[in-house]
């Protein structure tokens, strides 16, 4: 049984008795509506930028099927098909209302064909052993109710040598880590308010974000899980981190 750590007990609602698995679920489907624009505004669009990055870092493998873990409203896979083109990308996703969303948008791409959308959970992934060429999480691991769980299924539908590459927010280093405290304390929950959005969820995403095993810490995980050639890699000034690991040949 995999250990719990910190941010596992990191939940949306304090108030509710359900698993922090059904919480963020309920949360993703509140916000779906509203989640790209959102996410667009208050990043500035800087996450366009990491996200290429880790789906290039991917791609030097030249992957034939790609799971998208956490792939809400399918913005990693709509992107991994137009950089990389594999053969085929499978999202799984526990929020119903973000995957309709991210159907929406594979229809409008014309990339049907070529990403399919599932509901589906990263601690029990309805796939077989060896069955993907690689595998994508971005700003979805810090959600999982059991991380190293989460992390071992991944590795276990992963061919052998496949590489898992996870892109999630990191606290930045002094002076930088001031400004972004005020960020996300104070302006994305007001932000999240004039646009309507649940507030309760952004501060959520703050504190699973503080609570999250950074760097050093979650390359540590990866390897207690199993992963080989595990590294990290940061991005404008330490908000983000990309992480990589492999399954072992």
């Amino acid at each position: 049984m995999a250990n719990t750590l910190p941010h596992d007990n990191v939940i949306p609602f304090r108030d509710s008795d359900k698993s922090k698995k059904e919480q963020v679920a309920e949360m993703f489907d509140s916000i779906a509506p509203r989640y790209d624009l959102m996410n667009r505004f208050l990043s500035a669009r800087i996450d366009v930028s990491w996200r290429k990055k880790a789906i290039r870092l991917l791609g030097k493998d030249k992957p034939a099927h790609i799971l998208d873990i956490a792939t809400g409203t399918g913005d990693m896979a709509i992107m991994a098909a137009k950089l990389i083109d594999p053969q085929q990308i499978t999202g799984i996703d526990i929020s119903a209302k973000m995957l309709e969303f991210g159907r929406k948008k594979v229809e409008k791409e014309g990339l049907g064909d070529k990403i399919q959308l599932h509901l589906g959970d990263s601690e029990t992934i309805n796939f077989a052993d060896n069955t993907f060429d690689g595998g994508m999480v971005a700003f979805g691991v810090r959600n999982f109710e059991h991380l190293e769980k989460g992390l071992s299924e991944i590795m276990r539908v992963l061919k052998p040598g496949a590489q898992l590459v996870i892109l999630e927010f990191s606290k930045p280093r002094q002076p930088v880590r001031s400004l972004y405290n005020f960020y996300m304390n104070v302006l994305a929950p007001q932000v999240a308010r004039l646009f309507r959005q649940n507030k309760k969820a952004y501060q959520y995403l703050k504190e699973s974000a503080d609570a999250f095993p950074e760097r050093n810490e979650l390359v540590g995980i990866l390897n207690k899980t199993g992963y080989s050639d595990t590294r990290f890699q940061s991005l404008s000034l330490g908000i983000c981190c990309i992480y990589t690991g492999r399954k072992p040949l």
